[in-house]
């Protein structure tokens, strides 16, 4: 790993154990074990840091999403696709979830990247999804950025119970889960 990965990873970390406010640069120096004046080689400021983490977590979700995804199946098929790709990320990558989660309407979040869409488009293929079902008479009629919403909060809701061992998610609870946001969007 580079040393600027480095940084964004003992960011992440520590944005994760202590929340954004509690973040310093005192910290990341140790944890990252790098002196003051690397991290401002690669990020003017802690801004700008929080941001490159953020567009980098946001990336590979995207990214993630994709998986696997076959634009030929049917919309149910699609739909379970994007579901449990979600919900796979959370769990592989919780640390990067929830940062996702908990810092997409934060103001260290600048509009410009709370609004990006990632290079493969995820976002864009997820909204499609939601038209098409909606033009097909499928999925409910509703902006399809709630609709979007929507089953993005029932897995978030999902992985934060499963984060606090709350109950652990085996194939049958996972089957369940894509059913009911399935469910949950449809006429």
């Amino acid at each position: 790993m580079s040393k600027k990965q480095d940084i964004m990873a003992a960011t992440l970390d520590l944005i994760d154990e202590e929340g954004l406010q509690s973040f310093t640069f005192s910290k990341l120096f140790k944890r990252a074990n790098v002196g003051s004046g690397t991290i401002y080689n690669y990020f003017a400021n802690k801004e700008e840091l929080v941001n490159a983490v953020y567009k980098e977590a946001r990336m590979h979700m995207g990214e993630y999403l994709l998986h696997g995804y076959n634009p030929d199946a049917s919309l149910y098929e699609r739909f379970k696709r994007l579901q449990f790709n979600r919900l796979q990320f959370g769990v592989d990558f919780p640390k990067a979830f929830m940062f996702i989660d908990s810092y997409s309407y934060s103001p260290y979040i600048s509009p410009e990247l709370r609004n990006m869409d990632d290079a493969h488009h995820s976002r864009e293929v997820v909204q499609s999804l939601i038209v098409e079902g909606q033009k097909q008479g499928m999925i409910r009629e509703m902006d399809s950025h709630l609709c979007h919403q929507l089953i993005h909060g029932i897995i978030s809701s999902i992985l934060k119970g499963y984060y606090v061992q709350k109950y652990p998610l085996d194939e049958r609870q996972v089957q369940q889960i894509l059913e009911a946001s399935w469910k949950a969007i449809l006429v």
